[in-house]
């Protein structure tokens, strides 16, 4: 018996895959300038939640772009809220308030893992703005500084859920 060598993919009907037409990942990334990113964050005037919002709505738009799911950011988000749920507790004690934040600290490398696993670019993209934002509510001086920080990290998130939604995303 002769041995049949298996056809190459061009022979079955398949075409190999052409990815010389794609953009590199590192031109497409998401990215909000470091100094706007801490204002949004660190500050509360007006001026710091016209920047929220520009930059959201900026940020929704490239997210759907991304194929970012509204599944995919809710999973994210729900975390999130869950740490605004123990923050928000009247008198909570300083050590669930720092296990609390620790919690967020300990959302990063959960996003880096969706990241990688989630198909698209989206968890990605969003992950590369979200980590930043984490380490600026974390390097607050106190916890009184770090709620306020994570509280408007919340907003932010919100708002860039709403544009996503508001863009179309799925």
């Amino acid at each position: 018996m002769t041995r049949r060598s298996r056809p190459d993919s061009n022979q079955r009907g398949n075409r190999p895959r052409d990815r010389s037409n794609r953009p590199p990942r590192e031109a497409t990334r998401a990215t909000i300038p470091e100094s706007d990113l801490s204002a949004m964050i660190t500050q509360s005037g007006p001026d710091s939640a016209q920047l929220l919002v520009k930059h959201a709505e900026t940020l929704g738009g490239q997210l759907k772009n991304a194929n970012l799911t509204t599944s995919q950011i809710r999973a994210i988000f729900g975390e999130v809220r869950q740490i605004d749920a123990q923050l928000s507790t009247f008198d909570l004690p300083v050590v669930d308030q720092e296990r609390a934040l620790r919690k967020l600290i300990l959302l990063k490398p959960k996003m880096a893992y969706r990241a990688r696993r989630e198909r698209g670019r989206g968890v990605e993209e969003l992950t590369n703005v979200l980590d930043p934002a984490i380490d600026l509510v974390v390097g607050g001086t106190d916890l009184k500084s770090q709620q306020e920080r994570f509280r408007r990290f919340v907003e932010f998130f919100e708002a860039i859920l709403a544009y996503h939604k508001a863009a179309g995303g799925n």
